[in-house]
């Protein structure tokens, strides 16, 4: 369990650090106009907001340190 708990916590501060950098995106696709079955999109490239990766950073260095500190 102690194992998990830190391969857990290190992977969420990995992720938050590498959504700080600013790597972090995601797509979105808007259909603009429908006509019938036809339909024109555009896909957006948003980026992952700067709180998440702090959230996933704090609380992944908490779960690794939680794992750590484990006794057993």
């Amino acid at each position: 369990m102690r194992a998990v708990l830190i391969l857990i916590g290190l992977a969420l501060l990995a992720g938050g650090i590498w959504v700080l950098t600013g790597h972090g995106s995601y797509q979105t696709t808007d259909t603009l106009v429908q006509i019938g079955s036809a339909k024109v999109t555009a896909t957006h490239d948003k980026a992952i907001p700067q709180w998440a990766g702090i959230a996933g950073a704090a609380v992944g260095a908490v779960i690794a340190l939680g794992g750590f500190l484990k006794k057993g």
